[in-house]
């Protein structure tokens, strides 16, 4: 590739195997430093433009007229038209604001308070169940259990058949198509198979449309005018995202934070001696774990970014998990810090009008979860660093051994 007016080299940092090996952080730190808004021509997903920096970052999240959600989706991957799901999130106002107030109310202050006992239960009933002084996957036994359990209350799922939703939730976001043991094979067939979860729920959005209103997702869009009348592809797109919206976040940090205090003993021992910094642990672990890699937008109309010349129709991603490591925003990006000043300082949870809506029912259950393991003291041992995913929009951890010391 050509150099860029900069001199650097155009860097195709939308490689997942930058994600899946985590050898990602030496290239976003010299494109924050040499080329922070660098445009890429070449790529498996055609020409796009990095954003790597904090504060060019959220010149783009907070100006959604110059830069759309609507006109090309939020990932780098182009999907095509015919099998393209359509969701609040891939959308701009005024549509995206109608769409997203139906859902909103269940995660309000008054209803997360209300919650609060029910999920201490759940933590409480799944750490008390877990083997003391053998190997498990954590992976598996806490965190995918744990928000698996939270969706299945959202939704009011069949609470035998949970699962369901973790599967849906992997499936909707894999790419890795060409992989020995690859899910599908491509957009086409993940469609079909997205189908399956459609019928299912399908059935329990006719149960809800002609029952009185409860609270829950399901029979709140089936009794909202701006979501009860959608499209196959909306509907598939709206439940696709509150399911990885409810479950990506939590379950990656959930893991994430272990790892991350197994990596840093003195941060572990600060934690266990004030269980009071748990508020600041649950954003320092999300900063941190980064679970969504990247947001894409598509500019409007032609703008400038830093310097950098933008054309309409160009994709712009920007990259969360280099912002969330910007030294001229965040003291001391690279280090884990329980008892950091600003923790809330991070782009994990995007900004704007398509800040995440679950972000503090997201922020409860990791609070919930560190509060009920120091209660009981745990010694956990990690036994092997994480098997991460290869993927370039999720941050996922796919396995984690541990052991609890007897």
């Amino acid at each position: 590739m050509a150099a860029t007016l900069t001199g650097m080299t155009p860097i195709d940092v939308s490689n997942p195997d930058l994600y899946q090996s985590d050898t990602w952080q030496e290239t976003f730190a010299r494109l924050r430093a040499e080329d922070p808004v660098q445009y890429v021509p070449e790529s498996p997903d055609g020409p796009y433009w990095s954003v790597v920096k904090y504060k060019d970052i959220m010149t783009v999240e907070l100006d959604a007229k110059t830069y759309s959600s609507e006109l090309g989706g939020i990932t780098i991957r182009d999907i095509p038209e015919d099998v393209k799901r359509e969701s609040f999130i891939r959308m701009d106002p005024p549509q995206h604001t109608a769409e997203r107030r139906t859902v909103a109310p269940i995660v309000a202050p008054a209803n997360l308070k209300n919650m609060t006992d029910s999920i201490r239960e759940r933590t409480a009933f799944v750490l008390d169940e877990l083997p003391r002084g053998e190997e498990f996957d954590w992976v598996d036994r806490v965190s995918i259990e744990l928000t698996t359990m939270m969706l299945a209350t959202l939704f009011d799922f069949p609470w035998e058949e949970r699962r369901k939703l973790t599967f849906w939730s992997d499936l909707s976001t894999f790419t890795d198509y060409t992989a020995p043991n690859a899910m599908v094979r491509d957009e086409y067939e993940k469609f079909e198979k997205l189908k399956e979860m459609a019928a299912y729920f399908k059935v329990l959005w006719d149960e809800r449309a002609a029952a009185e209103p409860k609270f829950d997702l399901i029979s709140m869009m089936a009794h909202s005018p701006a979501t009860q009348d959608m499209t196959l592809k909306k509907f598939m797109g709206n439940l696709t995202l509150l399911i990885v919206g409810g479950n990506d976040t939590t379950r990656n940090s959930m893991s994430g934070g272990l790892w991350y205090l197994s990596q840093n003993p003195d941060e572990w021992a600060k934690l266990k001696a004030d269980p009071g910094l748990v508020p600041k642990l649950v954003p320092e672990t999300i900063r941190f774990q980064s679970p969504i890699i990247h947001m894409r937008r598509t500019a409007t109309q032609d703008t400038d970014l830093a310097g950098k010349q933008i054309r309409a129709g160009d994709k712009v991603i920007m990259w969360y998990l280099s912002g969330n490591r910007d030294g001229e925003v965040i003291d001391r990006p690279d280090d884990f810090i329980v008892d950091r000043a600003k923790p809330r300082q991070h782009l994990s949870y995007g900004a704007g009008i398509h800040r995440c809506v679950g972000d503090r029912l997201a922020d409860l259950q990791l609070a919930i979860l560190w509060e009920e393991i120091l209660k009981r003291d745990f010694d956990i041992e990690v036994l092997a660093p994480p098997t991460r995913i290869r993927n370039n929009f999720i941050r996922g951890i796919s396995k984690m051994p541990v052991r609890i010391k007897a």
